[in-house]
């Protein structure tokens, strides 16, 4: 009688215990799930697959070539530009292609960079641009804004309405020059052209030391542009003189692993 009893208590604590266990089970699954739901969504990081295993990367730590590229919808102004800068490159060059909007203008250029030394490229992107931007509006600038303060904050503002169709979003920022603080810094976010390029020689030889050069000539201001190749970001620094070309940072920074010409690039290329 007392083994009987002792043998049905036994039973009464295994299905109690059982039953804690699974109501346990069941709260943990419920938490989970509930977890999961206030998680990043998955369009908030990138996967990148590799021979072995898959990582999760969070797309905030994936920066330069890795990161996606911005998407651009440009207006009727914008394709307009691009057009006709691409046609002036090309007639420059010789090389013609039949692609449209900002693919017609990287194409024009990787064709250049391809075909000619880096000095030539330099003095082709020159000939473009003087013939793209018409030189009695510059001469009239240049009479009407000389060298000064107003005049580089100026170019700053300009810069930033009107050619972010090359270079992607960009503000004015703030600097000191010869002990003064002056809005005459304009501050690409990251740019268009090094963006759809990922090339540095290209960066330098048709976009930076022609710049620098047609600026000066035509508006009488130097610039200094400052490309920074870890975010692909850029600062125009107007009343600034460039270093000399043989001491020139940027033409110390080999080019990207994910460079589109297909071309060796070494950090002694750029200054030939």
């Amino acid at each position: 009688m007392e083994a009987s009893h002792f043998l049905q208590s036994g039973r009464s604590f295994a299905a109690t215990l059982a039953h804690s266990r699974h109501a346990h089970e069941h709260n943990k699954l419920r938490h989970c799930s509930i977890a999961a739901v206030l998680t990043r969504p998955a369009e908030n990081i990138n996967i990148a697959t590799g021979k072995s295993r898959t990582i999760i990367i969070p797309a905030d730590v994936v920066t330069g070539a890795e990161e996606k590229s911005r998407i651009y919808n440009d207006n009727w102004f914008d394709r307009m530009a691009i057009n006709h800068l691409s046609q002036n490159v090309q007639a420059a060059t010789g090389l013609k292609n039949n692609k449209s909007g900002f693919e017609s203008l990287v194409e024009a250029a990787t064709a250049a960079s391809r075909k000619f030394n880096p000095a030539k490229q330099r003095e082709l992107v020159i000939q473009a641009l003087d013939s793209a931007f018409p030189k009695p509006i510059f001469s009239l600038l240049r009479a009407i804004l000389p060298q000064s303060k107003f005049a580089r904050e100026y170019f700053a503002i300009f810069t930033t309405i009107f050619f972010a169709w090359l270079v992607g979003p960009c503000e004015v920022r703030e600097s000191e020059l010869d002990g003064r603080k002056e809005k005459n810094v304009v501050y690409i976010k990251k740019c268009r052209f090094l963006e759809e390029t990922s090339c540095v020689g290209m960066c330098i030889n048709m976009c930076k030391m022609p710049s620098q050069s047609f600026i000066k000539s035509s508006l009488g201001t130097p610039v200094n542009m400052v490309p920074n190749f870890d975010d692909m970001s850029c600062e125009m620094i107007f009343g600034q003189d460039p270093p000399e070309l043989s001491n020139d940072p940027a033409l110390k920074q080999p080019c990207f692993k994910l460079c589109k010409v297909n071309q060796r690039h070494n950090t002694n290329d750029c200054s030939k």
